[in-house]
């Protein structure tokens, strides 16, 4: 499902613990990190995507989380053709998204990596709001940081100083393994048109 323009409608997803920090999730067999986020299918609206997402991702459920803002409108990004599927070049141009911002009312031990068979990410952890920019895909970088700076208001005060801002990238996380209690594994991300609830 694309727009006139070829961009797919996505979700993402930015996950609060009571500390104010965010999950971070590593893709399966890669460096990159990144939030939880997918396509919008066919008759869903982004909210009802999102809980889908946000199931299918990271085994929560709408009980577990609280709602605390989205975005106001659609973010997007452009996707390079060397990751776009040859017969769909030329149609298809990225995804443009509505973010959320949750509030995990749940505990760690309700998140599960392998919700599904098709999981996407083989680690994750609890980073600062303020992710590393350096770790996530290059051509995503610049709708994390829209979306985080706009949804930065709605956090406490002490937590909303825009780490990009200043010089410097916060360190790579370390990731939580399956020893420390967490499930781990994910697919690999496709970023074409009509394949599926993920999508990256």
């Amino acid at each position: 499902m694309l727009d006139r323009e070829g961009f797919r409608p996505n979700v993402g997803i930015i996950l609060l613990n009571g500390r104010n920090q965010v999950f971070w999730g590593k893709r399966l067999k890669t460096h990159s990190w990144q939030f939880p986020q997918g396509g919008i299918k066919h008759g869903e609206t982004p909210e009802q995507a999102m809980f889908r997402e946000l199931h299918e991702e990271v085994g929560l459920r709408p009980e577990h989380v609280q709602i605390v803002a989205r975005t106001r409108d659609w973010l997007r990004y452009e996707v390079p053709d060397h990751y776009i599927r040859r017969e769909s070049r030329g149609h298809y141009k990225g995804q443009k998204q509505i973010w959320f911002l949750l509030k995990l009312l749940g505990r760690d031990s309700d998140m599960n990596l392998r919700a599904t068979d098709h999981p996407e990410f083989d680690a994750w952890r609890w980073n600062d709001y303020w992710v590393p920019l350096d770790v996530v895909i290059e051509f995503k970088r610049g709708v994390y940081e829209m979306a985080l700076t706009e949804l930065s208001r709605f956090l406490p005060r002490a937590h909303t100083h825009n780490r990009y801002l200043r010089g410097g990238m916060p360190r790579a996380p370390q990731a939580r393994s399956d020893s420390e209690g967490h499930e781990s594994a994910a697919a690999a991300e496709d970023l074409t048109p009509g394949s599926g609830s993920s999508g990256g």
